[in-house]
C-alpha cells in the first residue's frame, strides 16, 4: 500500500514535473540544502551554548530561544523541500533504506525539539541542573547529526 503512494507520488504533476527538468531538482535541492544548514546551525548554536562552548556572554535562555525561531525556518524549509525532492525520485527512496532512516530521525528530532527540549528550556535555566541541559545538548546535536548524515547518504547510495 505505501508502495503505491511513492508510485503514484512520483507520476504525480509534481513528481513527473521534478523528475523532467533536472535543473528544477537542483534548485529546490539547494534551497534544502540551505534550510539545512539553517537548522543545522541554529541546532549547533544552542546545544553548544547548553554545553557551555560557545557564546558564554550570552545567557543561554536568549540563545535558545532567539535560536528555535531561525529553527522553525530551517525547519519548514526542509520540509517545504523535501515533499518536491521525493517527489522526483520516490520509487527511489522507498527502497533506499537511508531515506527510512532518515524519516525515522527526523519524526523522532521533532518529536524530541516541540515535546521534550523546547518545553524544557523554555524555563529558567538557572533553575535545571547543569547536567540536565548537557544532555539535552548531547542527545539533540545527535539526533540531527543522524538527520542529516543518513539525508547524505540517500544521495551516495542512488
Amino acid at each position: 500500500m505505501l508502495l503505491s503512494f511513492f508510485e503514484w507520488l512520483e507520476a504525480s504533476p509534481l513528481g513527473v514535473f521534478m523528475k523532467d527538468l533536472p535543473a528544477t531538482f537542483a534548485i529546490v535541492e539547494a534551497v534544502h540544502l540551505m534550510g539545512l544548514a539553517l537548522l543545522g546551525g541554529t541546532v549547533l548554536a544552542q546545544d553548544l551554548r547548553l554545553l557551555n562552548v560557545i557564546l558564554k556572554d550570552v545567557p543561554s535562555n536568549v540563545v535558545t530561544e532567539q535560536a528555535h525561531r531561525w529553527f522553525k525556518v530551517g525547519l519548514w524549509t526542509l520540509l517545504l523541500t523535501g515533499v518536491p525532492m521525493l517527489a522526483g525520485v520516490a520509487t527511489k527512496c522507498y527502497h533506499n533504506p537511508f531515506y527510512w532512516t532518515k524519516m525515522i530521525a527526523l519524526a523522532i528530532g521533532i518529536l524530541f525539539v516541540f515535546t521534550l527540549k523546547q518545553p524544557l528550556l523554555r524555563s529558567d535555566h538557572a533553575s535545571l541542573k547543569p547536567a540536565t541541559l548537557k544532555l539535552m545538548a548531547v542527545a539533540s546535536m545527535s539526533v540531527w547529526f543522524l538527520v542529516a548524515a543518513s539525508g547524505r547518504w540517500i544521495g551516495f547510495s542512488g
